[in-house]
């Protein structure tokens, strides 16, 4: 079965998006339909990063992506894995630093996970700037929080690829490289490119940034988007012209994963993941 609509794009698809089958059958599932890996959100419903036995659990999931043959990424949105009453709580921006410190640790611990899967790279995000705080303050925050990180990331080999995201602190190419200078640019800081963010915001066409940020790229999200509208929508229903999206990402060379990323389509993400693929293949073959 042919896993990819062109030889250097390589598909995976979220397990946020498949939150109701067990990760052993959504594995089995992707592996079926053709994907090359998986964007695997560390929750409490697949892979929990506070269980007492999670190293075991690591090496029970690394076994059988193994055996499926599937690649991974690493990523970090769970909306109540830290706080059961406050959506991706807490922050890195947080005014209690102890807070702070909470969501850190919950990213050195996915370094560590992502090294013990072979994963390409751990994605995250800045979170969103409290009420009251002002901009220096917000990213010396970021800075500070994310720099254990980072260290950690460079002695697990494993790079960091932080998402902009609309309505957060860091939510466009620009702010991803305001970032990098004030953190002068470290080798493990890398990008995650959400396809859709850039229709909703970017000023540029997805498939220029997508150009502009080929050497920065380490993970890419994908799906359909409106201009304006921060929903993630299944492909052909928003209003990405796709063809020069994909022609685009594979002339960067980049040769981690691109994961379909629909995380409140999980009730039907079977058929979705079905359908992804096969929409990424005719729209990929378009651009050969």
């Amino acid at each position: 079965m042919s896993r990819s609509p062109a030889p250097s794009i390589r598909l995976g698809y979220g397990t946020n998006g498949l939150t109701d089958l067990r990760l052993s059958d959504a594995l089995a599932l992707l592996a079926d339909l053709g994907y090359d890996g998986v964007g695997l959100t560390l929750d409490h419903m697949h892979l929990d990063p506070l269980a007492s036995d999670l190293a075991a659990r690591t090496w029970q999931v690394a076994a059988r992506l193994a055996e499926l043959g599937l690649e991974v990424t690493v990523e970090t949105g769970a909306r109540y894995v830290l706080d059961p009453r406050r959506k991706h709580g807490p922050s890195l921006l947080d005014a209690d630093p102890d807070q702070r410190a909470a969501r850190t640790a919950l990213l050195i611990t996915a370094v560590q996970v992502a090294a013990d899967l072979g994963a390409h790279a751990v994605h995250c995000f800045s979170g969103i700037t409290p009420a009251g705080t002002d901009d220096d303050t917000a990213w010396k925050r970021l800075t500070e929080a994310l720099t254990p990180v980072l260290d950690a990331a460079e002695r697990a080999g494993v790079p960091l690829a932080i998402e902009p995201e609309p309505g957060h602190l860091l939510a466009t190419l620009a702010d991803f490289h305001r970032l990098r200078r004030l953190l002068d640019s470290p080798a493990p800081l890398g990008l995650t490119l959400d396809i859709g963010h850039c229709q909703c915001l970017e000023a540029a066409p997805p498939a220029d940034c997508i150009r502009d940020a080929a050497p920065w790229l380490r993970h890419v999200q994908i799906e359909d988007m409106r201009r304006g509208v921060h929903e993630h929508l299944p492909f052909g229903e928003g209003e990405i012209d796709f063809p020069p999206v994909l022609a685009a990402l594979a002339a960067t060379g980049y040769q981690g994963l691109t994961v379909v990323e629909l995380p409140r389509h999980s009730h039907a993400g079977p058929e979705l993941a079905r359908t992804s693929i096969e929409f990424l293949r005719t729209k990929g073959a378009a651009t050969c």
